[in-house]
């Protein structure tokens, strides 16, 4: 018997597309934040969460605790850079 193992290959690919894709956005918020372009790091920090690097298919609470605390802290940092932002510029 065969087993079809697509799916499962394209659920890996998917994830290291997403992985790709979060550093890539991770990597432009540090570039952004570091010449003081607060705005545009929040944004891209913020999109930087839409690819998800860790297995969508799993559920959030059947996820490991690290991955969990790894997601909330990201939103933190993002949402410090806003309101360092609205603080230094008066938004």
């Amino acid at each position: 018997m065969r087993t079809d193992n697509s799916s499962t290959h394209k659920n890996t690919r998917s994830i290291e597309i997403n992985r790709a894709m979060y550093g890539g956005f991770v990597l432009l918020c540090l570039y952004f934040f570091l010449t003081g372009s607060y705005q545009d790091a929040a944004v891209n920090l913020g999109i930087g969460l839409i690819f998800d690097p860790f297995d969508q298919t799993v559920r959030w609470e059947n996820r490991p605790r690290w991955q969990r605390v790894w997601l909330i802290v990201h939103l933190l940092v993002m949402i410090g850079i806003v309101l360092l932002y609205w603080k230094t510029f008066g938004a």
